[in-house]
């Protein structure tokens, strides 16, 4: 029956060949994909000895890891030691599966650069209901890690090349590879570095900035997982570093409500990797003097442009040669999805009242479209006097290029007493980030306490002021 159907379609026979021979090689060599490593609930239960797999990706073999441990790096076929070496280092696994972001973060990255990926697997080690175990395993996966960096300087390999991407406990990890070399390899990206069992612990027992030649790191969970003070040469507090827009306010979010500030770090990071907007962040000295618009202009403290989020915070080190210690802190707030990006504006109002008043300023803005979007930037409340400049900041989750209409809402904020109202003598809308936009101007008009006022702007420039 066969052999008259091959008679009959010969591409049959020449498929149903190649097919087999390609099964039997792979029956015969045993050869397979090595994977990261995929326990349960109950490994965790019973807690999990450490071994660690070391998962190479490059663009050769990007859907298909070489496992480096245990094997004499001259015999691997991927490893290119004279390009940038990347480790990605993850952290408690309590339930021991994969990380939902670990294949995104190795595509992405091999999307910008022709690079070595090394997905550092310590799943077990990690998978445990009891935490202290995985905080001890830390060091000896970091001692593994030196060994591998050694057997790559041996084969000509260089500390300069070397960048270590930490999750939580991941990120203490990569400190604690950088002490080994007396931070010499060229940089450490913490994702919210753990901080339970590291808080208030000396620099040579967690992450620290001399741990690298750059250390940037993004705090989203210090009141729970995370560690709250800053780490690196660049610390960012996105939303403060506290709740994350999006994620669970209780309990009845599930395991989100348990994970996702936390996990919000690792998804920032990706999100600077798409670039499918801009993140900017500003060098401030706390979360609250950036909501209020003290800190929102990188142009008074020299360092324009605003250091950048994530993959590209690098270029902020030459920012850091005059600085004693080189250490700075960034805040910016986010939206509550992908790409989580935030657009900034100044609101200037000018007023005419002779008698201060104190205030706060409801912002939204429109497009020709009909898209409407309002400020989510909470800053306390104003005080406006009489021909002098107030500054409203305000952000956005969506931004235009065209605003058609600007809507203001002035109110006291009190339950009891005489409404007031506001007589500008001018409104300027500009924004932060988009610098070259026109700025956006609006004149002589009430705003009465509680009411909604909208108008349409103009450009400033078209108005001799």
């Amino acid at each position: 029956m066969f052999h008259s159907a091959f008679q009959r379609f010969p591409m049959l026979g020449i498929c149903f060949f190649t097919c087999f021979l390609a099964c039997g090689i792979k029956a015969d060599t045993g050869k397979k994909c090595p994977e990261f490593t995929d326990l349960s609930l109950p490994n965790a239960l019973i807690g999990t000895d450490l071994k660690v797999q070391l998962l190479l990706y490059t663009r050769k073999n990007q859907n298909c890891s070489e496992n480096l441990s245990g094997q004499n790096l001259t015999t691997s076929v991927y490893l290119n030691v004279t390009k940038k070496i990347v480790f990605v280092i993850h952290g408690y696994r309590p339930t021991g599966s994969p990380p939902v972001w670990i294949n995104e973060i190795k595509n992405s990255l091999l999307a910008k650069e022709d690079i070595n990926i090394i997905i550092v697997d310590w799943n077990r080690g990690a998978t445990t209901l009891i935490y202290p175990n995985a905080v001890s395993n830390t060091w000896k996966v970091a001692e593994i890690l030196k060994n591998l960096i050694d057997e790559m300087l041996e084969n000509g390999a260089s500390l300069d090349s070397v960048y270590m991407i930490g999750v939580s406990l991941g990120a203490h990890i990569a400190g604690f590879v950088g002490k080994a070399y007396s931070g010499k390899i060229g940089r450490i990206t913490g994702l919210d570095p753990a901080g339970p069992s590291f808080s208030g612990k000396e620099p040579s027992e967690r992450l620290d900035h001399t741990d690298a030649q750059f250390v940037d790191v993004i705090h989203t969970d210090i009141d729970a997982l995370g560690y709250r003070k800053p780490l690196g040469n660049i610390d960012f507090y996105p939303n403060g570093g506290t709740d994350q827009p999006g994620c669970p306010r209780t309990i009845l979010g599930g395991s989100q409500y348990f994970k996702c500030d936390h996990q919000r770090s690792v998804f920032l990071f990706l999100s600077s990797l798409e670039q499918k907007c801009k993140i900017t962040a500003f060098p401030c000295d706390s979360y609250m003097d950036y909501r209020n618009g003290k800190c929102a202009s990188c142009e008074a403290l020299k360092t324009l442009p605003c250091p950048a989020l994530g993959y590209y915070a690098d270029k902020w080190k030459n920012h850091l040669i005059e600085k004693t210690p080189p250490m700075t802190k960034a805040y910016f707030d986010t939206s509550d999805k992908k790409p989580f990006c935030m657009y900034h504006y100044f609101v200037d109002i000018i007023t005419w009242n002779k008698s201060s008043r104190r205030g706060f300023i409801r912002i939204q803005i429109a497009d020709n479209t009909g898209n409407v979007t309002e400020s989510k930037i909470n800053s306390d409340a104003a005080v406006f006097h009489q021909y002098r400049q107030a500054k409203i900041f305000a952000g956005f989750y969506m931004d235009f290029d065209n605003v058609s209409k600007i809507t203001l809402t002035f109110s006291t904020k009190n339950v009891v007493g005489p409404k007031y109202k506001l007589r500008v003598l001018q409104m300027r809308l500009r924004s932060l980030s988009n610098s070259e936009r026109f700025h956006l101007c609006r004149y002589d008009f009430i705003l009465l306490e509680n009411v909604e006022t909208s108008f349409r702007p103009i450009p400033c420039h078209e108005i001799d002021v």
